[in-house]
């Protein structure tokens, strides 16, 4: 055991300073090759790359977002990735059965109008479902 005033610990050394070698650190940085990150494009004020603002995020936009990715897996919507309609009935009737138990474990907790727009969407969403699947 050890006394109270003998503590055992590390120590931390910044190596990183010593690990450079003298001719890479006299070597000028090279720019960037077009069109990497951080170069801009020639007449393009940096305010106009800037990335799209993204949606408020709220609830309706969530279930918004669910019901799109069910459509995209019934086939109905463009797959934003290989843009292709291609059907994965299994993930929609996922998708489906996800906003079904939000609605579950929300009840008592939505506005109106998030009420109305849940109960719309799974509504819309399972006749498609069933018509998708009989066809």
């Amino acid at each position: 055991m050890e006394s109270g005033d003998e503590k055992k610990g590390f120590t931390i050394r910044d190596r990183r300073a010593s690990a450079k070698t003298a001719p890479d650190a006299e070597r000028p940085a090279e720019p960037p090759a077009a069109g990497t990150p951080g170069q801009r494009e020639p007449g393009k004020a940096p305010e106009e790359e800037r990335e799209p603002e993204l949606p408020e995020i709220n609830f309706s936009s969530f279930i918004l977002s669910l019901s799109t990715s069910a459509l995209m897996h019934l086939g109905e919507v463009l797959d934003p990735v290989n843009q292709k309609m291609e059907k994965n009935l299994p993930m929609a009737k996922q998708n489906i059965d996800m906003l079904g138990m939000l609605k579950e474990k929300t009840r008592g907790n939505l506005t109106e109008d998030e009420e109305k727009l849940m109960d719309h969407l799974l509504a819309d969403l399972r006749w498609r479902y069933v018509r998708t699947t009989q066809s």
